[in-house]
């Protein structure tokens, strides 16, 4: 169960990723495309920075 939300993230960048390669061929806006690969993206590294973060005692 701790592998899904990151397994999520992956399919999101993937899903991203592919929507920037649909823009750069002119088939989905690419106003739209660039915003939501850089949210993904920030979104997955956010969550792999913030895990493994001490909290005090």
């Amino acid at each position: 169960m701790r592998k899904f939300p990151l397994m999520l993230m992956i399919v999101f960048i993937l899903i991203a990723f592919f929507l920037q390669i649909l823009a750069l061929l002119k088939i989905f806006p690419l106003l739209l495309s660039i915003p939501i690969l850089f949210v993904s993206i920030f979104i997955f590294v956010n969550y792999l920075n913030d895990r493994k973060k001490f909290r005090g005692f």
